[in-house]
């Protein structure tokens, strides 16, 4: 799984904008992923292969995003 943790340099409405260029999420799938990781710190923004994981955090960081891969055994 993908994780985006918060950072305090990223705009809520920016980060929105970047799940929704990136994972073509709903502005509602979004924003609720942007609060996510707003009030809890990180959120869950895709899932799948390795390798399609491993490009999203890619892509994540190109966007200055702070993204990791975890496991999906480790929540």
């Amino acid at each position: 799984m993908t994780i985006v943790w918060n950072d305090p340099v990223n705009l809520m409405s920016y980060v929105t904008y970047v799940f929704q260029t990136v994972f073509g999420y709903t502005r509602e799938k979004a924003e609720k992923l942007m609060m996510d990781v707003h009030r809890k710190g990180k959120a869950v923004v895709s899932s799948g292969t390795r390798e399609e994981m491993e490009r999203d955090v890619q892509i994540l960081h190109s966007y200055g995003l702070w993204a990791t891969l975890q496991p999906d055994s480790v929540k």
